[in-house]
Order: structure tokens, then C-alpha cells, then sequence
């Protein structure tokens, strides 16, 4: 049986992320290059347009992951958490992300790579203090105080911040201090490897 027939069999011939009928077709997980079942998913032609496009995507489109999120299958799990990542700026989407667990192996396989990771990076990159490289979803702690203007509090020295997300700034992140998302600037944070 083909890549193609098994994932729809196993689907339920289904786009495993939204649920839509028409249109499906094999999309292979980066980074893998393999042909194999286990690092693909099915998904229509609007998942695979805005996944490939990610400028293009519509938040709307991607409150389907409140249900596919919890599919058994890892390759699904994985592209469910890449989506969250990149909508990270949605309340509804970081919401979902603090709920989803993935096993480590999963986890890890999640973080090797991003939606946008075959799409061709002229931009600036955001680095941290020491010249990392900050990618959504990375931990980093504060090295210095700061003042949250309109919070009403300081987000002291040696604050951790998990789970971050990047700006259309590449000085600029985004976090959650004392239960409140927040913009930091990079040059003011240190990378937990």
C-alpha cells in the first residue's frame, strides 16, 4: 500500500489537521525527506497553502487544532504543535500550546524544525545577549532588571521566560512574566540551552 493510501485509510480519508475532505495530499514533516508514513501527514489544500505561505495564514482556519492537537499519531502532534508556535501571538493558540504535552521524543522531533523552515530566510535573526540564536519557543532568562510600563511591576534579573515567540522585530520577543505577555528586547535576555 502507498504512503498516500495509508494515510488515508488512517485518516479516515480526512485532513488530519482540519478535517476537510477535498483536496488531500502526503505533506512530509521537515526535516525529513524519507517517503515513510510515520513523518508524514494528510492535509487538505488550504493547511498545506498556508503552512507553505505562512504569511498567508488565516488564525481562524487553525481553531481546528483544539481538536486535532490530541491525535494519536506523532507526526500529527508535531505539526499541530509547529502551527501553535507560529500563531504563538494568539491568545487562543498559546492556550493551546501550554496544553498540549508531547512525549520527549516527540517534543524534540517538534522543535527540530519549523513551518517556515524550507522557505528561504532573508531577515534579520534575533539574537540574545551572547550572540544566540533565538527561535520561538526557546527558554531565556533576564539579565537585568525591567520595568513593565503599563503592568505596574518590574520583571527582575534572572526571570525565566519559557516558551517564547518572535516579532516582525528582530530586537524584539515576546513572553509571559508574572502571567502577563509581555515584549522584551533581546538584548536584555541570556538563551537556556
Amino acid at each position: 500500500m502507498s504512503t498516500e493510501q495509508t494515510l488515508l485509510q488512517r485518516s479516515d480519508s480526512k485532513c488530519e489537521l482540519c478535517t476537510a475532505e477535498q483536496n488531500l495530499a502526503v505533506y512530509k514533516l521537515a526535516p525529513e525527506n524519507e517517503d515513510s508514513v510515520e513523518k508524514s501527514v494528510l492535509l487538505c489544500d488550504t493547511c498545506q497553502g498556508q503552512i507553505s505561505n505562512p504569511e498567508t495564514m488565516d488564525s481562524n482556519h487553525w481553531r481546528c487544532l483544539n481538536d486535532s492537537m490530541w491525535n494519536p499519531e506523532p507526526a500529527v502532534q508535531v505539526m499541530a504543535w509547529r502551527v501553535l508556535q507560529y500563531l504563538s501571538a494568539e491568545s487562543w493558540a498559546q492556550d493551546l500550546s501550554d496544553m498540549l504535552y508531547l512525549e520527549p521524543e516527540v517534543l524534540s522531533w517538534a522543535e527540530s524544525a519549523s513551518i517556515a523552515t524550507h522557505i528561504e530566510d532573508d531577515t534579520e535573526a534575533t539574537v540574545d545577549n551572547n550572540g544566540s540564536k533565538l527561535a520561538a519557543g526557546d527558554t531565556v532568562t533576564l539579565i537585568k532588571d525591567l520595568d513593565v510600563k503599563g503592568a505596574g511591576f518590574t520583571a527582575k534579573r534572572g526571570t525565566v521566560v519559557k516558551n517564547i515567540s518572535l516579532t516582525d522585530n528582530p530586537k524584539h520577543i515576546e513572553g509571559r512574566v508574572n502571567g502577563v505577555r509581555i515584549v522584551l528586547v533581546a538584548d536584555y535576555l541570556k538563551k537556556v540551552n
